[in-house]
């Protein structure tokens, strides 16, 4: 032990940190870190079976924890994705059509909240896109709030005590950092405007940010996830040994634009795609290198995922990249490819290493989990859709605690119900098989197998008006069975209209 604690103090050292060493075992609280990748498909990972792109860092996790299966984000988008990992929520629940404000609700518990009333330190870095002041009628956009003075409820109020990162994808405007309530690097004589989006697209669609050149260069777009990153490491340095934390560490790879810093490009045979998921799996080597080195590794309780499913690029795909596996579908879709993520999770000494969970689970659950993790019971009110999968990820039992999730398209929903997945419409509720998205790549192009579809990508003119399958004996969607089992599609659809329609929720058991 004392040969390994100087090894820790010499790196401590020439690292730039203090050279005391902390405990791991000063508090039977466990550190909770909650690392968010953005667009990352399953088939992004080296652990998941990724044959382009290298992830040791993301791989050490899995070596050293468990790797999910069967893990799915609540909607195949980022917001809704975010909204019920941070509110334990479904986020058709929310009460009104989003026009960019807060997200959640000022008097909704939240992951973060829970932590911090239960003595946490809390700390957000990285993407944030959950929106930021009131919503009203005089919102004409995500965007339209004055970023020149403190800005209003946002990050903070959702439980964090400190933000630092983009506010939105780093597609979108303000192209800035934010750190707290103010944009980082503002000079008040050069004032940052965001003009509607309708008036002015931009390149990806949703608009521009002008003036500002200060701040806008202090977030340069290949170095977002290195800086949060940095971050993120000096707020663990500042917690150690004094309080416990919850990070929440969201990344802006593998989203567009792909923004490789020069470093890394050129690392991977799949271009800047691969380049960049093996920058971002750099970023996690720090974190879990910072860890150690601080004596906090056996204590904290890492969590590593997607928001959604991976969404495919021509390019790469062509080179044989398969992004989402054989899933079907990519982002955006109800069908699996739109929703099923890696889901990695590393406690050493509580989680076993190396293994694998089967059964069902929901990034919606991570946040029961991670509080029954921290010894904590959920407050009445709180994360109300959310289970406690804890004993799952332990290895106490290996039979499915969830049992039905309700996911959403950006045209639909989907039902899973064991081992069913319904969906009342034809096609993936999204970019896949839209013919008018075509800057997105088509059924087609992406050499799978539905029955409702020919190899052209044209829906054939018998295909059902619903779909149902059953992924034990089709895990890749390509037989919809739903005129087989109109009884089973009877019974899901009613289950499908039930969540649907109930804005209300009661708690379910934990």
């Amino acid at each position: 032990m004392i040969t390994r604690l100087k090894r820790v103090a010499c790196w401590l050292a020439a690292a730039g940190f203090a050279t005391t060493v902390y405990s791991s075992d000063m508090s039977g609280s466990p550190n909770v870190l909650l690392i968010i990748a953005d667009d990352l498909g399953v088939g992004d990972v080296g652990s998941y079976g990724s044959k382009w792109i290298r992830t040791p860092s993301i791989d050490q996790l899995a070596t050293e924890g468990v790797r999910a299966l069967d893990a799915h984000a609540t909607a195949a988008v980022c917001t809704p994705s975010r909204y019920s990992i941070l509110a334990g929520r479904y986020y058709h629940r929310y009460a009104r059509s989003w026009k960019g404000e807060a997200l959640i609700e000022a008097d909704r518990p939240t992951i973060a909240t829970v932590f911090r009333d239960h003595g946490y330190a809390t700390g957000y870095f990285g993407k944030a896109h959950t929106g930021w002041g009131e919503p009203g009628p005089e919102r004409k956009h995500r965007q339209d709030i004055d970023w020149n003075g403190e800005l209003p409820r946002g990050v903070l109020e959702m439980g964090f005590d400190t933000y630092f990162g983009t506010p939105a994808s780093h597609n979108e405007p303000p192209f800035v950092f934010v750190e707290d309530r103010h944009v980082v690097g503002l000079d008040p004589s050069d004032p940052l405007e965001v003009p509607d989006p309708a008036v002015e697209r931009g390149p990806w669609g949703w608009g521009l940010s002008h003036g500002a050149a200060a701040a806008h260069a202090a977030r340069p777009v290949d170095q977002i996830d290195q800086i949060v990153t940095e971050k993120a490491i000096a707020f663990i340095k500042d917690n150690a040994g004094k309080k416990p934390f919850f990070v929440h560490l969201a990344y802006v790879a593998p989203h567009v634009p792909i923004a490789p810093a020069e470093e890394f490009k050129g690392r991977t045979k799949l271009g800047w795609y691969g380049d960049y998921v093996e920058q971002m799996d750099w970023s996690v080597g720090e974190i879990l290198r910072a860890l150690e080195a601080l004596a906090l590794a056996d204590n904290t309780l890492i969590i590593f995922t997607s928001d959604n499913g991976a969404i495919y690029h021509h390019e790469y795909l062509a080179k044989g990249q398969n992004s989402n596996l054989d899933w079907l579908g990519q982002k955006t879709d109800a069908w699996e490819g739109g929703v099923r993520v890696p889901f990695i999770v590393r406690w050493p000494g509580r989680v076993p290493a190396g293994k694998t969970v089967a059964p069902l689970l929901s990034l919606m659950d991570i946040s029961k989990t991670a509080w029954a993790a921290a010894g904590i019971r959920a407050p009445a009110g709180a994360a109300p859709d959310a289970l406690n999968v804890l004993d799952l990820l332990t290895g106490k039992t290996t039979e499915p605690i969830r049992e039905e999730l309700y996911m959403i398209g950006i045209t639909g929903q989907a039902l899973r119900s064991g081992d069913w997945v319904y969906i009342p419409t034809q096609g993936s509720a999204g970019v896949t098989t839209n013919p008018r998205m075509d800057w997105a790549v088509q059924f087609a192009d992406l050499g799978l197998e539905n029955s409702d579809y020919n190899a052209d990508g044209t829906i054939k003119p018998d295909a059902p008006d619903a779909q149902l399958y059953n992924l034990r004996a089709d895990p890749r969607q390509s037989r919809n069975v739903i005129l087989e089992y109109p009884e089973k599609a009877t019974e899901l659809a009613a289950k499908f209209h039930e969540i649907k329609n109930s804005k209300a929720t009661a708690a379910p058991q934990s």
